[in-house]
């Protein structure tokens, strides 16, 4: 359908006469595309951090919790000991297995005190490494040996997060009442409670919490990525077994790491595909406002429709004149929405980086721009398709009487 350059010129014309109208219809739809590039570019973010997790390093890997509520290895109630470590050993391909607990620690610099998460792990199978895709920032990893040794999450690097002042390699403070000296720090991961946390081996961590020595918050078993389901379903069993337990009354859980990141993708999708709903809704309602503003538009220019057939203009001609300016006005609002939204997105991810949050970072790409401009261009061609169509048949006797 080619409309051609002087009905677009007159489309064009018309809309500047009723601009107020025009800018009214615009502000209704590009609201609504401004909500879905939102919350896509941030939802399409998220699927970048989750995605960064699942690295051929964590294909083979198997994770082990306890059940219970709260941060791993803080409930009490139900754990994972060295007797399940045998028993997961034991299961026919698994290559490797370890232990990590978790705990929380009072540390001090100075006058100042903080409270802070605690996580040990073995450096001799630090599998923990290959799940969590973050590595060293500067300084060295922990050893065996290294008690009284710690390394730090990304944030006890900076000023004003943790401490009013930074924390360097070799420095020291308290932990707990103990003095600890600083070997590393870890990359940032992007939220403030991971990296706020300090990383000490477990023989460290056995003797800053005796009475949780022998117990787990995460087991991570190195498995062959042929038979992964067989393992897990194994590695069930034997717990199973060893716990005394029967099926359905495990107090653990077994997931391969990837089936985890696709579970936490599979609540993501529900989430976001609801909130773009909400957001579609609100594009809907303009569709209507849209259709509303075209159907007024048809029946104040009644007469002037009578005049362009009676010189010659066809039915397709004056169908391609409505449809144009509705198809125009939500090219219009798809621009300014999608404008509106990058600066907003922008400025969310400046303001979210600096509160520590630097995962929840919007996705740009071209296809999302051009995406959210088509769709407010076809809404708004959709919605003048009855008025366009009520326009084209207006008889042009009657439409010249028309008062």
């Amino acid at each position: 359908m080619v409309i051609s350059k002087e009905s677009m010129k007159y489309s064009l014309n018309n809309l500047k006469m009723r601009k107020s109208r025009s800018l009214l219809t615009i502000l209704s739809i590009f609201v609504g595309i401004s909500a879905i590039f939102i919350f896509v570019s941030f939802g399409w973010g998220l699927y970048d951090y989750v995605n960064e997790f699942t690295t051929e390093g964590s294909a083979n890997k198997v994770l082990i919790q306890p059940k219970g509520t709260g941060a791993p290895g803080l409930d009490d109630t139900f754990g994972l000991t060295e007797i399940d470590i045998r028993a997961i050993k034991r299961v026919a391909g698994v290559y490797d297995v370890t232990g990590a607990s978790f705990s929380v620690a009072e540390i001090q610099k100075g006058v100042e005190k903080r409270y802070v998460f605690v996580q040990s792990y073995d450096p001799k199978i630090p599998l923990i490494w290959d799940i969590s895709n973050v590595g060293l920032f500067a300084g060295r990893s922990l050893q065996s040996g290294d008690t009284g040794k710690v390394t730090l999450g990304y944030n006890f690097y900076l000023d004003d997060k943790i401490f009013s002042k930074s924390l360097g390699l070799n420095d020291n403070f308290e932990m707990n009442g103990k003095k600890v000296k600083i070997t590393g720090f870890m990359e940032a991961i992007g939220n403030p409670q991971d990296d706020s946390n300090i990383y000490v081996t477990q023989e460290f961590f056995d003797e800053l919490y005796p009475e949780k020595i022998g117990k787990f918050g995460w087991v991570i078993a190195e498995v062959e990525i042929g038979e992964m389901n067989r393992i897990v379903d194994d590695i069930e069993k034997a717990l199973r077994k060893t716990k005394g337990q029967k099926v359905g009354q495990e107090d653990f859980f077994v997931q391969s790491f990837e089936e985890m990141i696709e579970s936490f993708s599979g609540a993501l999708d529900i989430i976001i595909g609801f909130v773009i709903l909400i957001a579609l809704i609100s594009v809907t309602v303009s569709a209507v406002n849209t259709a509303n503003t075209m159907i007024t538009s048809v029946i104040e220019r009644t007469k002037e429709i009578g005049v362009i057939k009676s010189i010659g203009a066809r039915n397709s001609e004056i169908l391609k004149i409505f449809l144009f300016e509705s198809a125009f006005l939500g090219f219009v609002a798809g621009v300014v929405g999608v404008l509106v939204g990058w600066l907003f997105t922008s400025v969310a991810e400046s303001v979210l980086e600096g509160l520590g949050w630097g995962f929840l970072s919007p996705h740009y790409s071209i296809s999302l721009f051009i995406g959210c401009i088509l769709f407010s261009t076809l809404t708004g061609a959709i919605s003048g398709i009855v008025p366009a169509i009520r326009a084209s048949r207006i008889n042009a006797v009657d439409a010249l009487r028309y008062e």
